[in-house]
Formats: C-alpha cells, sequence, structure tokens
C-alpha cells in the first residue's frame, strides 16, 4: 500500500538525515514514482487523504506537492486532482533508483569508477597520511598567536568595510597587502618585484594550481624533486601534467643528461631548504639550474614555503633573485608564521605575466576575502609581522635545539656502516622539520608505523619518494611539539632507532 511506503521511507529519512517533514515526504514520493509504484498518468490521492493517512499536516503535504509540481514529476489538472507525470523516468525490472549508503569500493564513487586522475589523487600521497599532528614536518604552533589583537583588526575592518570590499577581487589582491607583501621580499628574500608582479592566492596549493594552468598543457612535463613535497604532486596530478622525478643530492635537485631526454615546461623547487630532506641549493646548482631552465624554455616555480625560520648561518637568498630570464616565479605562504587556516598566500609572477595571471585567477578562482587581506596588511605594517616572527623563531629555535639533543645517542657510528650510509641528520639549519637519515637496510616506514604505535608522529623518508628506492629515514617535525614533548617522546624514538640500527625487530622499542 502507498501510505506504508511512504511512512516506511520517512522512518528511514528521518533516522539518516535531519530533514524537515514536508521534505521526508517529497523524497519519498519521489522515490515511490522513480522505483514504478506510482506509474505515469496515475492519479495521486488528495492533499487532505494524504495527510489523514499519514499522520501529517495538510500544509506539510501541500508543500511537499508542490515541489514536485514545480520540478515537474507531477501535474495538477482542473477539478480533476494531480498526477504522475508522463515524463517521469520508469525504472527497469530489477533496478531501484535509491541510493543505499554503505562503504564504497577502492576506486569508485557512489556515481561509479573514478576517472584515471581521481584514483590517483585519492590513493597516492595522501594528507592524511603524510600530514598529522604534533610531530609531523610542516606544522606550526599556533597557540601563542596574537588571537585577541587579530580579532580587534579584524572587526576594524569589517566595521570600515566598504561594499566594493565584499565583491570579488580583480586586482590580485588587496593593494596595501601586496605592497607590503613587496617590501617583505626585496628586503629579507632578495626578490626583484613590485607590488605589481604580487598576486595574493589561498596558499601554495592555489599558486601551483594557477601555474600549471597557465603556463603548461594537459600531458607537459614537470621536473619533480624526488623525494618530492606530496601537496605539489598532488596539484600537478589534477593539473594533468606528467611528472619527472629528479634526484635530490646534498647540493639540492640534480638533473643530468638522462633527465635531458625529458624535456621539461616546468621545474618545480624547494631550493633554500629542500622538502623533505632539507638540502639547500648550492650557489653553482642554482645558475646550473636556471641554465638548463634557459635552455628548454622551461619556467621555474620557487616554493620558499618556510624560509622565514632560519636558525644557523645568514639567510639563504631567492633563486629568483639570481633569474635574468624572467623564467621564476616564486612563490611563499602565510600558514607557517600566523596559522594554517588563514589560507592566504602569495604568487610573484614575471611582470610580462601579471595581467594574464591576474584575468585567469579571477575567472578560475573567483578570490575574495578582502576585510581578511586588509586586517593582514595592516598587521604587517604595524610591525606585528615581524614581532610575531622573532617570537616563533625563539620559540622554535628551541625546540629544534631540544630535538638535536635528544637524537646525539643516535648519531654514533654503526659498525659495518658507510660514512655517507646514516645514521645523520639533515636539514637541521632551517625550517620547522629535520630529516634522521638512516641505512638503506632500515625499514623506514615499518619503523615509523611501530612509532605510531607508542604515540609519535613522524613520516618514513621513502614515503616521499616518487621513483627513488635508495633513501631511508625519518622525517621529524619540532613546530607542534613542546618542549616537554620533545624531551619525553625524543627518548623513546632515540631508543627506538638505535634498536633498528642494531637489527632489531624493525625499530620495535625495546622494553622499558
Amino acid at each position: 500500500m502507498l501510505s506504508e511506503f511512504l511512512l516506511s521511507e520517512m522512518t528511514r529519512l528521518g533516522a539518516q538525515d535531519v530533514l524537515p517533514l514536508h521534505r521526508q515526504l517529497y523524497e519519498a514520493l519521489r522515490r515511490a514514482m522513480l522505483d514504478g509504484m506510482l506509474g505515469p498518468g496515475e492519479r495521486l490521492a488528495s492533499s487532505r487523504d494524504l495527510a489523514h493517512d499519514l499522520n501529517l499536516s495538510r500544509n506539510t503535504v501541500v508543500a511537499a506537492i508542490n515541489q514536485l509540481t514545480v520540478e515537474g514529476y507531477l501535474s495538477s489538472r482542473v477539478g480533476s486532482g494531480t498526477f504522475v507525470s508522463d515524463h517521469v523516468p520508469r525504472a527497469l525490472p530489477g533496478q531501484s533508483h535509491r541510493r543505499t549508503p554503505g562503504p564504497l569500493v577502492p576506486g569508485q564513487s557512489a556515481g561509479g569508477e573514478l576517472s584515471v586522475r581521481g584514483r590517483a589523487l585519492s590513493s597516492r600521497f595522501c594528507a592524511a597520511e603524510l600530514e598529522v599532528q604534533p610531530f609531523t614536518p610542516g606544522i606550526v604552533d599556533f597557540s601563542a598567536f596574537p588571537l585577541l589583537l587579530w580579532q580587534r583588526l579584524q572587526n576594524k575592518h569589517w566595521r570600515m568595510t566598504y561594499p566594493d570590499m565584499l565583491d570579488y577581487n580583480d586586482s590580485g589582491g588587496y593593494a596595501p597587502l601586496r605592497r607590503a607583501v613587496a617590501d617583505y621580499l626585496r628586503v629579507f628574500r632578495s626578490v626583484q618585484l613590485d607590488a605589481d608582479q604580487v598576486i595574493i592566492t589561498t596558499g601554495t596549493q592555489q599558486s601551483l594550481e594557477l601555474c600549471a594552468r597557465l603556463l603548461a598543457d594537459h600531458g607537459d612535463t614537470v621536473w619533480v624533486e624526488d623525494p618530492a613535497y606530496w601537496g605539489a604532486a598532488k596539484a600537478f596530478m589534477a593539473t594533468g601534467l606528467e611528472m619527472h622525478p629528479v634526484p635530490v643530492d646534498e647540493e639540492g635537485i640534480a638533473p643530468g643528461p638522462a633527465d635531458d631526454q625529458h624535456p621539461p615546461r616546468l621545474i618545480y623547487l624547494t631550493p633554500s631548504h629542500q622538502y623533505p630532506t632539507g638540502a639547500v641549493m648550492s650557489l653553482p646548482r642554482r645558475h646550473q639550474l636556471l641554465a638548463t631552465a634557459r635552455a628548454h624554455g622551461a619556467w621555474v616555480l620557487e616554493d620558499d614555503y618556510d624560509s622565514e625560520y632560519r636558525f644557523s648561518g645568514p639567510p639563504i637568498s631567492s633563486l629568483e633573485g639570481l633569474d635574468t630570464d624572467g623564467r621564476v616565479l616564486y612563490m611563499g605562504t602565510f600558514s607557517k608564521v600566523l596559522y594554517p587556516g588563514i589560507k592566504l598566500g602569495y604568487l610573484v609572477v614575471p611582470k610580462a605575466l601579471a595581467a594574464a595571471f591576474k584575468q585567469a585567477h579571477y575567472d578560475l578562482n573567483r578570490p575574495g576575502q578582502m576585510p581578511l587581506q586588509a586586517a593582514l596588511a595592516e598587521f604587517i605594517e604595524m610591525g606585528h609581522f615581524s614581532s610575531t616572527l622573532r617570537r616563533a623563531r625563539q620559540i622554535y629555535g628551541e625546540r629544534r635545539q631540544c630535538l638535536l639533543e635528544v637524537l646525539k645517542p643516535v648519531l654514533e657510528p654503526v659498525p659495518g656502516n658507510a660514512p655517507d650510509d646514516g645514521p645523520f641528520i639533515s636539514g637541521a639549519e632551517q625550517g620547522l622539520h629535520l630529516c634522521l637519515r638512516l641505512p638503506a637496510r632500515v625499514d623506514d616506514r615499518a619503523l615509523a608505523q611501530k612509532l605510531a604505535r607508542h604515540g609519535l608522529t613522524v613520516r618514513p623518508l621513502s614515503a616521499y619518494c616518487l621513483a627513488r628506492t635508495d633513501l631511508r629515514g625519518l622525517v621529524i617535525g619540532y613546530g607542534y611539539a613542546p618542549l616537554a614533548d620533545i624531551q619525553r617522546c625524543g627518548l623513546l624514538l632515540a631508543a627506538a632507532v638505535r634498536h633498528a640500527l642494531r637489527g632489531g625487530a624493525d625499530g620495535e622499542p625495546p622494553p622499558a
């Protein structure tokens, strides 16, 4: 009986979703029509009768019927009643239009199989696997952020906001913020630019995707460091580019004659602090890379993701500062100094590309958040950005030193190991993470998994590799870990690694 079916469907919908009664009845009636219980041309009971049978108010029934009529499922005939439309598709024998919840088959969605690109994006370099607090590289401690000051600035600009500040923005971002970014980069990063070359984005991911879409076509080759930053790999996969992994050594990315057989359209780099090994690109290698880009007519994407945190030696100048051909696009983010959820970054493009990038950014992304950008511009202009950065450097410097101290016992030479085989630490001079390099015989993935069972979140270096199979290590973040946690967990980490180096069961910590 129809009323029994409708009551059953409404009960099921009410248990699954918080839907108003008229919407539950709408869904139940629509299901009855799509499944063939109510066939084309069949007369529907009156709203009064349906309300009585279903114990609903007549207004609820009328609202559901009116919605179905507007959408073409029902049609009304004056003096005759309401009928199922002749255009409602009929279900095939054994077929139901009902969507039954349940676990999806890997590689499939509710509507069928994912595309090849969709399967790759959902299964490789997953954020849930590679970026989890609290000991994960790249995560910052935003608990010390001056929240009350930030709230006052945001409230101020919301009160002062003009109507045009609530619209999309087609100029590349709030002008005072672009000027503040340009001033900062000229002084501290040796980037050659004026404010008109700065485009405010929602972060590095959007900057990468914008570069990929405007500077390369589907199927073009992008050279990527190996091991690689997973976010860049995702961006290039999503835009249909072919990634060609180029190995990294202690001087940064190291392309050779074999790589030249795969001419790049784009070259993606983290030259000041390679992610995740921490290698700093040497000056000769930088000049070599720029010459290679010139020879191939390639664009260089410089990701300067954590240059604000330099703890040892002078600041590393940007690669863009050496570029004389206008082939380097420079990008950075505010997430590492302020807080991740601010979702604001910047992209510096060559002057010849500025107008095209702004237009495409507007058309593709509809950028906005102007009151937020205005608050950030004033935050920088008033000196709060610099003071926040100074405090963060001090905090992270102390945590870095603490982690290095607790890891010292791990660095003792292991009999039978080559000097460059590990263990040793790389990348500790800058940033929010360091890399503990291990001999190739150590299963770093198994070691990381077993450490996780003891409450330690570290990442295996091999998990960042695209084509290489020779790297082993642990990528350890200290940005989000208080000193007490570093001291406590660091001792456990050191014991587990020593156990693995001595041939223990994949780094299972010895009994306490």
